[in-house]
């Protein structure tokens, strides 16, 4: 859980900045989608994408170690 949250609070980051510089392009268009998907947690594609994030957080996580 403190991963999704965390990875919640970073998207989100990252969108204010994102459209406050008004240079939205498609890497940026994939956090905003990435964002939709953590705050709809309902849909079918969320489980597999939630997978995905932790799967990367925690390959970084032994690659810092």
């Amino acid at each position: 859980m403190a991963l999704s949250v965390s990875a919640l609070v970073l998207f989100g980051v990252m969108m204010i900045i994102f459209i406050r510089s008004g240079s939205i392009k498609w890497p940026h268009a994939i956090v905003a989608t990435l964002f939709g998907f953590m705050l709809n947690q309902s849909t079918q594609l969320s489980k597999p994408i939630q997978d995905f994030l932790t799967s990367v957080a925690n390959t970084l996580g032994k690659m810092t170690n």
